[in-house]
């Protein structure tokens, strides 16, 4: 059994837009170790993309490979969450300009890697072996991802009132595009019938204790859920998405017989 290329590819995109966001902090880190730890982090989520989009070129045919998955597919075609490629600071206008925030990027990786910890657990079981020996290696992974941000997350909300404001500011922005976890997508409807994907409305219970537990402890106040419900699995995106696929992409596409 194989998991639908639409699926796959919804997981992988989601881990290769982060993978790409965090990756903006090289060399720009609040301090060495976060550098690093940021680096790490980007090529750990990276690395899970290369194995998702290689199972599903493998699954597509037709000359598909890793990389025209990841560098010849337009802004429509990308099935990953919204909350993924939005920028590392507040979104005043569509054109805003400022200095990345650590503080946003740490809620973000918390709020996202919460939500993995469970998805690649019950990925673990998938009717598709491949898919689940990729799971088995990125719930690793997403452990250490979910512990280092939680840490941050608690320290920044609990710390000085310059700090906790930014936290809460980081999750008052990015905490609306969680409902996007809870929709049900044509691809992860199709996995979940054919035994291949998980449940995401079984697993809402267990993410928002994660969540909670982590609010609590940081004293941050959690937003009020509702208004607009994001549509990136959708394939209807931010309008920075297309910006962080331009950098991404460029080399790829100014070269496309290149091989590395």
């Amino acid at each position: 059994m194989n998991a639908p290329t639409e699926y796959l590819l919804h997981l992988a995109d989601n881990a290769l837009i982060l993978g790409q966001r965090n990756a903006e902090w090289c060399g720009h880190g609040p301090i060495l170790e976060e550098d690093i730890a940021l680096s790490n982090n980007s090529l750990d989520l990276i690395g899970q993309a290369r194995m998702l989009y290689q199972h599903a070129a493998t699954l597509q045919g037709g000359g598909a490979t890793e990389d025209t998955l990841a560098y010849f597919r337009d802004v429509p075609e990308f099935k990953n969450y919204t909350l993924c490629e939005l920028p590392h600071m507040l979104l005043m206008s569509a054109t805003a300009q400022g200095d990345r925030d650590f503080a946003m990027t740490m809620a973000r990786n918390f709020l996202y890697s919460s939500l993995m910890v469970l998805v690649w657990d019950q990925l673990q079981s998938s009717q598709d072996p491949q898919l689940a020996a990729i799971a088995a290696k990125s719930l690793k992974e997403v452990r250490y991802h979910l512990r280092h941000s939680r840490d941050w997350l608690v320290r920044l909300g609990d710390g000085t009132d310059a700090s906790h404001a930014k936290a809460q500011a980081a999750l008052d922005q990015f905490m609306p595009y969680t409902q996007e976890f809870w929709t049900t997508s044509p691809a992860e409807a199709a996995a979940l019938a054919n035994g291949t994907g998980t449940d995401m409305a079984a697993l809402q219970t267990a993410w928002h204790a994660i969540v909670d537990a982590a609010l609590q402890e940081a004293t941050l106040k959690r937003p009020a859920a509702g208004g607009f419900v994001s549509t990136g699995k959708q394939g209807l995106h931010s309008e920075h998405l297309g910006f962080v696929l331009a950098e991404m992409q460029s080399l790829a596409r100014a070269h496309p017989q290149a091989t590395w």
